[in-house]
């Protein structure tokens, strides 16, 4: 299958224009089709770098004022109605054994989050979960890591201590830990007591970093540690974020994470919008590049992940509404993604590019008259309504069901 587009946006640096992109995938068709998508611009997928895929409840869980720890918010969220709704659907044991099948429904609603924004890699900041978590998912969630919750509250969801989960990671896999989510005492002596315990590395990743002084984010570059910007989280919790200017000053490998829906964005393409409205200095390639090539460092994953050529097996098709690639993102909506393929698998688009795939029908759901996706999250979405009594939306679906 050929596309003709507009413009492919290889990578920030390497955008090719009027061209062709040749499909590689498994299950295409023999004699495969071209397409004309002049008015479309391609992109590789989108990687989220920090998540809690079961959290993605709505709305945003609050009370109407900031806290200066987001501890503080932890013990009140829990008395929120949006939390208090989840537990009427799942009621969290202690045990984080998100493989429990009511659990694992609503982490699907969290992929499909991701799925509908255009990412096909998403990071879930939990304890490693049994194998059957990471298989048969529409997109992929990150398996190799090892992480803490942070310093503050220890490894409270589960998992070893700090140093013990930095052990596991053999100094390869990425290493998470949420650290300095606030602006108090507390949250400034988290980087001490990381690099105390000598926790600053490469393959360190720090979530959030709000306390983080200009001095201690020159120190994370120089270790060459990365950092996970969630603005839309860290302003709706603490009322200010990450010194992201340092960030880019001294050059530290950034990238970009929703948090959940309880406390950030509805998906990746609106934090994307939210960094721009919040940060307009900031060139929108290096927003870009968050969700690329810096996540593809950060994470540890394969060359190929974050960046496409003119033959590739891993494609988001946007609708070009802005000339400009990365302006086109600005005014970007879920409905605005014409084709989404993952690994060579279609997963979300317009159904007239899945009839060139070999692929069975059953295994999709389709709406809006024009648009298919892989699994079946309406039935997740019909099951809540049933056990709630009454229909929840969910904006980062794009469906309704009645």
């Amino acid at each position: 299958m050929n596309l003709l587009v507009d413009s492919c946006v290889c990578n920030s640096e390497k955008i090719l224009t009027n061209i062709n992109i040749r499909i590689n995938s498994p299950v295409l068709k023999q004699g495969g089709k071209h397409f004309d998508c002049k008015n479309s611009i391609a992109y590789p997928p989108f990687i989220n770098s920090h998540d809690h895929l079961i959290s993605n409840w709505y709305p945003k869980a609050g009370f109407g004022h900031t806290y200066t720890n987001v501890n503080a918010w932890v013990e009140d969220m829990k008395k929120t109605e949006s939390f208090l709704e989840r537990n009427k659907i799942w009621i969290n044991d202690g045990s984080f054994d998100l493989t429990d099948p009511t659990a694992y429904q609503i982490v699907l609603l969290g992929i499909y989050k991701n799925l509908f924004s255009g990412c096909t890699i998403v990071q879930d900041h939990i304890p490693r979960q049994k194998p059957k978590y990471y298989q048969n998912t529409p997109i992929e969630v990150l398996k190799e890591y090892t992480q803490l919750h942070s310093l503050s509250l220890g490894n409270w969801w589960g998992g070893e201590n700090a140093q013990t989960e930095y052990k596991k990671s053999g100094g390869k896999l990425p290493f998470i830990i949420h650290l300095g989510e606030g602006t108090d005492k507390t949250a400034a002596e988290c980087f001490p007591k990381l690099k105390k315990l000598d926790l600053l590395k490469p393959n360190t990743l720090l979530i959030h970093g709000i306390a983080l002084t200009r001095d201690q984010i020159k120190e994370c570059a120089q270790a060459g540690a990365s950092i996970c910007w969630c603005p839309n989280s860290n302003f709706y919790l603490i009322g200010k974020t990450l010194d992201i200017d340092a960030c880019l000053e001294y050059k530290v490998n950034v990238v970009l994470g929703t948090d959940s829906t309880m406390s950030g964005s509805v998906n990746l393409l609106e934090e994307f919008q939210f960094a721009h409205e919040k940060f307009p200095d900031i060139p929108l390639k290096q927003i870009f590049n968050m969700i690329t090539i810096n996540a593809v460092k950060a994470l540890k994953l394969a060359p190929d992940c974050g960046t496409i050529e003119k033959e590739t097996s891993n494609l988001l098709l946007i609708r070009k509404n802005k000339k400009d690639p990365f302006e086109n993102l600005l005014s970007t909506k879920m409905e605005d993604i014409e084709l989404l393929i993952h690994k060579g698998s279609p997963i979300y688009g317009n159904t007239n590019f899945l009839k060139q795939f070999d692929v069975d029908h059953n295994n999709y759901f389709f709406f809006r008259n024009d648009k298919f996706v892989l699994g079946h999250p309406e039935k997740i979405v019909a099951s809540f309504n049933k056990q709630l009594g009454y229909k929840k939306p969910f904006p980062y679906l794009p469906f309704n069901i009645n």
